[in-house]
């Protein structure tokens, strides 16, 4: 009998560490969601205020931007080298990302699905498509890790 009861609490403190633990995750799951939203708000004000200090601080020191048609561009110097690409070279001036989904794997990492737009400075929209998005929580909060993207027009 008195290893029963043993069995039992045994049993019960399991439960409990795993239902902490689930419940952690489900908290860090949210944590996530709300700081992508908070980033995905800002964004594009890069864009409109044509400060790159914006978009930079989006993104982890160790970021990869992998943009449709070209070699990836990872490193602390990529967040920069791309905000002046998008700006000067294809006329971005403001977006728009929709957020369709975003799954928890594991407690410092999530990954971000969803849709955006690019908008010209006569706020037209001139490109549209999908994204990923590996976010990593950092010192700073969370930031964007690898950021693939493809547009949904052809070339």
């Amino acid at each position: 009998m008195k290893y029963l009861g043993t069995s039992i609490a045994l049993i019960l403190a399991a439960f409990a560490i795993s239902g902490n633990t689930q419940s952690d995750s489900i908290n860090s799951l949210e944590e996530a969601k709300k700081a992508i939203a908070k980033s995905n708000e800002i964004y594009f004000q890069a864009f409109v205020k044509n400060d790159s200090s914006i978009f930079i601080n989006r993104y982890a020191k160790d970021a990869c931007i992998m943009a449709p048609n070209s070699p990836a561009l990872c490193g602390a110097d990529a967040p920069l080298h791309f905000f002046k690409l998008a700006y000067n070279s294809f006329g971005l001036r403001n977006g728009k990302f929709i957020t369709t989904q975003v799954y928890g794997v594991g407690e410092n990492y999530v990954v971000e699905e969803g849709l955006w737009q690019s908008f010209d400075a006569r706020n037209s929209l001139f490109d549209d498509g999908k994204f990923l998005v590996l976010w990593k929580k950092t010192q700073e909060g969370w930031k964007m890790f690898r950021d693939s993207f493809s547009s949904n027009r052809g070339n």
